[in-house]
C-alpha cells in the first residue's frame, strides 16, 4: 500500500461519521492548511433524475456572505442596456463584437448575462457556453432587462446551481477564510434555495446526502436536518 503524503497523514476529524454541519464546518476550516486561501465546496445528492425534464434542478441563489471570488461578468447588450451594465461594474460589454469575440475561442470571463433582444445572436453560442454551463437562460437570471441588477448580483454573491447527470449539486460557498458563521450561512441558503427548486417528479428522500470539503481538504458528511434540509 503507497505511503500518504505527510499533508493527509496530517488530517483531522473522523471522515466516516456524519457530522452537525456546525461541526463539519469546523473540521473544514481546521484541515485548510494549502498556502493558499482554499474554496469551501459542497456537495448534495438529490433523489432526483435529471435525465427527465420534470426532476431537474436548476436556480440561482445570492449567498449572504458573498462567495470570496472575484466573478468576471460580461454582458451582451447594446445601447442603453450596455451602459447600465459598464456602470453596474461589468467587466466585459458588447453586442456583436463581443459575440463574435466568444466565437473566435475568448472566454475571459465567469458569467455571461444578456438582454432578451440580444438573445437571436446569443443563440449562435450554445456550442460554445453551452458546455461550459455559461449560457444565458432566463431560469436563473441571466437572460433580463435589468442587466445592472443582474450584474450587481454576480458580483455580490450569487451563484448558479444545476443538477449533474448522477442528481448531484456541486458549488462553492466561499472561502476558509470565512468565519464558521459566514460558511454556515451561506450552506443553509443554498439549501433553502434548493428546497424551494424542489421539481414536481421527485419523490422519496429528496436531499440525500450533503457533505463539504475544501479545494485541497478531505470531505466531511453533514447531517441533512442539521443543514435545513
Amino acid at each position: 500500500m503507497a505511503k500518504q503524503p505527510k499533508r493527509v497523514q496530517a488530517f483531522t476529524g473522523d471522515r466516516t461519521v456524519t457530522h452537525p454541519v456546525e461541526e463539519a464546518v469546523k473540521l473544514v476550516k481546521a484541515n485548510a492548511k494549502a498556502k493558499f486561501d482554499e474554496t469551501v465546496e459542497i456537495a448534495v445528492n438529490l433523489g432526483v433524475d435529471p435525465r427527465h425534464a420534470d426532476q431537474q434542478v436548476r436556480g440561482v441563489v445570492s449567498l449572504p456572505s458573498g462567495t470570496g471570488r472575484d466573478v468576471r461578468v460580461a454582458v451582451i447588450a447594446k445601447d442603453a442596456k450596455a451602459a447600465e451594465a459598464t456602470a453596474a461594474g461589468a467587466d466585459i460589454v458588447g453586442a456583436e463584437e463581443l459575440v463574435e469575440r466568444i466565437q473566435g475561442g475568448f472566454m475571459d470571463f465567469d458569467r455571461v448575462i444578456a438582454t432578451p433582444d440580444m438573445m437571436a445572436l446569443v443563440g449562435r453560442l450554445g456550442k460554445v457556453l453551452g458546455p461550459r454551463g455559461l449560457m444565458p437562460n432566463p431560469r436563473v437570471g441571466t437572460v433580463t432587462p435589468n442587466v445592472g441588477q443582474a450584474v450587481k448580483d454576480a458580483k455580490g454573491g450569487a451563484i448558479e446551481f444545476r443538477t449533474e447527470k448522477t442528481g448531484i449539486i456541486h458549488a462553492g460557498i466561499g472561502k476558509a477564510s470565512f468565519t464558521e458563521d459566514q460558511l454556515l450561512t451561506n450552506v443553509k441558503a443554498l439549501i433553502d434555495a434548493l428546497n424551494k427548486a424542489k421539481p414536481s417528479g421527485a419523490k422519496g428522500v429528496y436531499i440525500k446526502k450533503i457533505s463539504l470539503s475544501s479545494t485541497m481538504g478531505p470531505g466531511f458528511k453533514v447531517d441533512t436536518a442539521s443543514a435545513g434540509a
